[in-house]
């Protein structure tokens, strides 16, 4: 499936995220953190780009299956569409569940649920990897003889639905439409770490399914939600956030038999053998002692920071909608580009040492591949691209100096409520 459908929504995306964080300072209430929402976005963004691969390839798969397969072949009508949602938010619920309760899905899965906060932000933050990951759980529909379509035109649907429900600002809404649909408050539940409402409400558009199988939990009133993952990430490295379970997962399962090295990636998160000390629970938030991760940089970094997310997400935006048009060397080019400046923008907000070399080192590769691609691929405007990318280096090189050196003490990593 081309990504050309989250380039047309990404303006509502930022638009919605605007209205919240205005009501939010209208109504005095800190629903964002800069840190942690450029932080989600910035996860959401590299979530976009190896999708370019992993959805061009799924989508193959699902053609192939369909051709090949298929028991009978639906036309594609309005209700073979409604048909094929219901059937994806059927299979969504059951590969939702899963992903909470199997360790190989969950190690995913769990960047979703990693930021502190609950705003619309929090929508875009998604696995890298998840959808490589779930894909075979959604192969019972080209079986079933949706064409492939169809299946696309559910699934962005369906997943487009999901953005409005990571808020606070929305209270509960009618109770019928509570009853039969997913709405903020059923997902503020399923965002939760308090111990009553982990693992509750995974439905995707139609809360039947949780209600059916046991899953539904109401959010009660007055209750203090806590958000985030029972072990905090307490990072702002992206790429970390995407595989620092599984690290861990590799890191226990060196002390384990054989036996249970296997069984563990099957196993509920939690899980460890009876001689490692058995299952271990979610234990309830210490509201006391309970702190949001808040590393920081001074105001000249985080200012630093925010300019240089808005520059990847254009140029992000750009090599997703020009992507089949670049040669393969450009592909792999600014695809590492995107990442490194993707974990230089996480590792500015915590203050690590290393960027100090490894942003004027960026900066250079950015210009030089640009002025290149310019020069083999759009000759007529390469003195602009030279000029413009000569002047752009100068700026960032100084305000990044600034920012570095000359800026002020800088805000240590320390805990904030």
């Amino acid at each position: 499936m081309h990504p050309a459908y989250m380039l047309l929504v990404i303006p509502f995306f930022f638009l919605f995220m605007g209205i919240e964080w205005l009501y939010g300072y209208l109504k005095r209430k800190n629903l964002y953190r800069l840190n942690d929402s450029v932080t989600n976005l910035l996860i959401g963004t590299g979530q976009q780009v190896f999708g370019l691969v992993f959805k061009a390839m799924l989508f193959g798969v699902y053609i192939w299956v369909y051709d090949n397969y298929a028991f009978i072949k639906i036309p594609g009508t309005w209700w073979s569409f409604l048909l094929a949602l219901v059937v994806f938010d059927f299979i969504f619920y059951w590969a939702h569940r899963w992903g909470h309760e199997m360790n190989i899905f969950w190690g995913a899965h769990l960047v979703h649920h990693q930021s502190e906060e609950y705003n619309l932000s929090v929508a875009l933050r998604q696995s890298w990897f998840h959808n490589l990951i779930a894909f075979p759980l959604f192969l019972p529909i080209p079986l079933m003889g949706f064409e492939p379509l169809t299946f696309g035109a559910a699934a962005v649907v369906h997943t487009l639905s999901q953005f409005w429900i990571h808020t606070k600002v929305v209270g509960k809404l009618h109770p019928w439409f509570e009853y039969w649909f997913n709405t903020p408050s059923h997902h503020r539940v399923h965002h939760a770490i308090n111990p009553k409402y982990i693992d509750k409400n995974h439905a995707g558009l139609l809360m039947i399914w949780d209600r059916l199988f046991g899953t539904f939990k109401a959010e009660e009133e007055n209750d203090e939600i806590y958000y985030g993952i029972t072990t905090p990430l307490n990072s702002w490295n992206p790429a970390w956030a995407n595989i620092h379970y599984y690290v861990e997962m590799f890191q226990k399962a060196r002390n384990m038999k054989w036996r249970d090295k296997l069984k563990m990636i099957w196993e509920r998160p939690g899980w460890l053998p009876s001689y490692m000390g058995g299952y271990q629970a979610p234990q309830e938030v210490n509201a006391e002692a309970y702190n949001k991760y808040n590393a920081d940089s001074n105001k000249w970094f985080r200012l630093y920071a925010v300019l240089q997310f808005f520059l990847l997400l254009i140029g992000a935006t750009q090599y997703m909608a020009h992507y089949a048009e670049i040669s393969v060397f450009y592909k792999i080019v600014f695809f590492a580009l995107i990442l490194i400046t993707m974990l230089i923008i996480g590792a500015i907000f915590e203050n690590r040492r290393w960027i100090v070399y490894a942003e004027y080192a960026r900066l250079a590769l950015v210009m030089i591949s640009l002025n290149t691609f310019y020069y083999f691929w759009h000759l007529n405007w390469f003195m602009v691209m030279v000029i413009g990318s000569a002047i752009a280096f100068t700026g960032f090189v100084v305000l990044f100096t600034y920012s570095h050196f000359f800026a002020g003490k800088k805000v240590e990593a320390v805990p904030s409520e």
